[in-house]
């Protein structure tokens, strides 16, 4: 998996398989990157997500081998309390700077962060919501209370709109939107702007006040997919001009090409044209109207 991650960034991964001992490879790896010219360095342990008294003998020697600047312990929040557990062995037998937080991505998961933080006094660099590149980065402490606290998190909902949005495309998009002008086209390409940004929970519970209204409701992130199934099932006149679609036999179509029925894609051009009204009323000045259902959402 390093490998694939190390390939995708660019980055070399040095390995020699199981065979060597940890620290002997660490030591290897370390030397080859100081002849390369390289400035940094990450020696990668073997994860553990339970106490195991061998590999924390492990850690020791790579410890005194590698001679780290820093030391950060990934931990997977999923584990709850063996997540606490693993950090309380690891700082009493290798000792480290700051914590690694992964599938940070639900509020109630903040328990455990604050657990591993009062229990190894020790800060949460970073965290990572999912498997993905764009899904790690810093820990805000502020942010994380926010979100438990169903406050949300605007801040890091803006930087993630920011990193995947041309500002000027925006206001384009936006102008259309509010115009009525808003077309299927543009629909899929916000959509595709969407995923990228993260699962939809995730982006929903930065919103504020959402938080606590969607606890303990399933948002099921594959709802995307099914309506950009039946977007991308359309012809590019159509997506370009909606009314066309009022006609029976390309919703048959659209259907049979999606995977849906053809009940599905008629409720998703009704939606999606009561969306059109509604912004453009909106545009006009005339206020917020009652709010039509979320396009393909059953």
């Amino acid at each position: 998996q390093l490998q694939q991650i190390g390939r995708e960034l660019s980055v070399p991964v040095y390995t020699e398989g199981t065979g060597p001992k940890p620290e002997e490879i660490a030591e290897r790896g370390i030397k080859e990157a100081r002849d390369g010219g390289y400035d940094f360095v990450i020696v990668d342990t073997a994860g553990r997500q339970v106490v195991d008294m061998d590999m924390m003998e492990e850690i020791k020697r790579v410890r005194t081998v590698s001679r780290p600047h820093s030391v950060l312990l990934v931990l997977d929040v999923v584990t709850g309390q063996n997540a606490v557990d693993v950090a309380q062995a690891f700082k009493e037998y290798a000792d480290f700077d700051g914590m690694v937080l992964t599938k940070l991505d639900g509020d109630a998961r903040g328990g455990a962060a604050l657990s591993v933080v009062s229990v190894t006094e020790r800060p949460i660099r970073f965290a990572s919501e999912g498997e993905k590149m764009g899904e790690f980065d810093y820990f805000y402490p502020d942010r994380m209370a926010g979100r438990i606290l169903g406050m949300g998190d605007v801040m890091t909902l803006i930087e993630k709109a920011e990193q995947q949005m041309d500002k000027d495309e925006a206001q384009a998009d936006a102008q259309r939107l509010m115009s009525g002008k808003f077309t299927f086209e543009d629909f899929l390409k916000q959509m595709q702007m969407i995923k990228r940004m993260g699962p939809i929970s995730g982006l929903l519970g930065m919103i504020p006040g959402l938080g606590k209204q969607l606890k303990g409701v399933e948002i099921d992130d594959n709802q995307l997919a099914r309506v950009e199934a039946m977007v991308t099932s359309m012809t590019v006149k159509e997506r370009r001009n909606p009314k066309l679609l009022q006609n029976p036999s390309r919703a048959r179509r659209i259907a049979r090409g999606s995977g849906a029925t053809q009940q599905d894609v008629q409720k998703l051009v009704k939606q999606f044209g009561e969306m059109q009204k509604m912004m453009k009323q909106m545009g006009k000045g005339g206020g917020m109207p009652k709010m039509p259902g979320i396009p393909g959402r059953r």
